[in-house]
């Protein structure tokens, strides 16, 4: 399990992550991912400067924004099964299901703790090492604010056809790739109860989320 410095490191920097913000529409194929996540990092931190719920917490809004701006630029089939691990090939469509829905709701309450900690902040992208050819790149990036710039990078891949263009898959927060963090986890969860029982585990520690932020 992550400690709580690291989680509270995670918490920070996730609204980096809920910070990928314009509507699917608006983004261009071709648009570069360093400037992709410049744009949509700087569009989403301004947001949730000017909303007052957000940064209180407010989890149905929080979810709102999650639903609309992120998932729209996130590969959240690929973090979930890269996540989850070799168990995720023997899951029926209905487990994965069930694993994608619960891991989306665990990290949207990451969400709305980070996005409440949002002031001053802006993201700094640092210069791309990749080829025009490349179809698999990392953007790395600092958040600055108060205190010191916080390391967070990410991990796209180029996809074709609809909805083509950038889609994250990952990322770094302070040298910690999230999809491995996790994949230890659920890794002992699936190894004691298997899938049912890391869909289950996963689902009662959301509940009890949400039971604590009621």
């Amino acid at each position: 399990m992550m400690n709580r410095r690291s989680l509270g490191h995670l918490a920070l920097c996730a609204a980096a992550v809920a910070s990928l913000g314009l509507p699917l529409a608006a983004q261009a194929a071709d648009e570069a991912p360093d400037a992709m996540i410049k744009r949509l990092s700087t569009d989403v931190l301004n947001t949730v400067k000017s909303d007052k719920a957000i940064q209180g917490g407010d989890l149905t809004k929080v979810i709102a924004l999650v639903d609309k701006t992120v998932m729209p630029n996130v590969n959240f089939r690929r973090m979930t099964a890269a996540a989850v691990g070799p168990g995720w090939r023997q899951a029926t469509p209905e487990q994965q299901k069930r694993l994608q829905d619960e891991f989306k709701i665990l990290l949207v309450r990451t969400y709305a703790g980070a996005l409440a900690q949002v002031n001053d902040q802006s993201i700094q992208v640092k210069p791309l090492r990749a080829a025009p050819e490349d179809k698999d790149v990392l953007v790395r990036t600092e958040i600055v604010g108060r205190g010191d710039p916080i390391q967070l990078d990410y991990r796209l891949e180029k996809t074709p056809g609809d909805g083509a263009g950038w889609k994250i898959y990952n990322l770094n927060v302070l040298g910690v790739w999230l999809v491995e963090t996790y994949r230890g986890q659920f890794a002992q969860e699936i190894n004691a109860k298997g899938i049912d029982g890391l869909i289950e585990t996963l689902a009662a520690r959301n509940k009890a989320n949400s039971t604590a932020k009621g």
